[in-house]
């Protein structure tokens, strides 16, 4: 299974990621440089810290969700190949024994005719 086919691509994550946190540095720098009364950078220190929280929740529960899905896909999968193995050692089976029988019977038949 791809990553472009279940939708789930790891370094377009870490991309989104690393831009997300490198912006959100950013601007904390600015607002540490920036003239302004403590009570006012406290502020936006604040808010800015609320903000990562939320995005931080978001990306977190999106990241959830796609490997939640990848994680069911692979089960489905797994089922799926353990499926059909199964069939085809049950195949093999009857196969073996439907060959063994049938020289067995061959055999016995020669050794009661001679």
């Amino acid at each position: 299974m791809k990553r472009e086919e279940n939708g789930f691509n790891a370094s377009s994550g870490s991309w989104l990621l690393s831009f997300v946190l490198g912006g959100l540095i950013g601007a904390a720098l600015a607002l540490l440089v920036a003239p302004r009364s403590g009570r006012q950078t406290r502020e936006q220190i604040r808010d800015l810290a609320e903000d990562v929280k939320e995005k931080a929740g978001t990306y977190y529960d999106k990241a959830k969700d796609q490997i939640s899905t990848v994680m069911q896909k692979g089960a489905d999968l797994l089922e799926q190949k353990k499926t059909e193995l199964e069939t085809r050692v049950s195949g093999v089976k009857e196969a073996y024994r439907a060959a063994t029988g049938s020289k067995t019977a061959d055999a016995s038949k020669e050794e009661g005719a001679g």
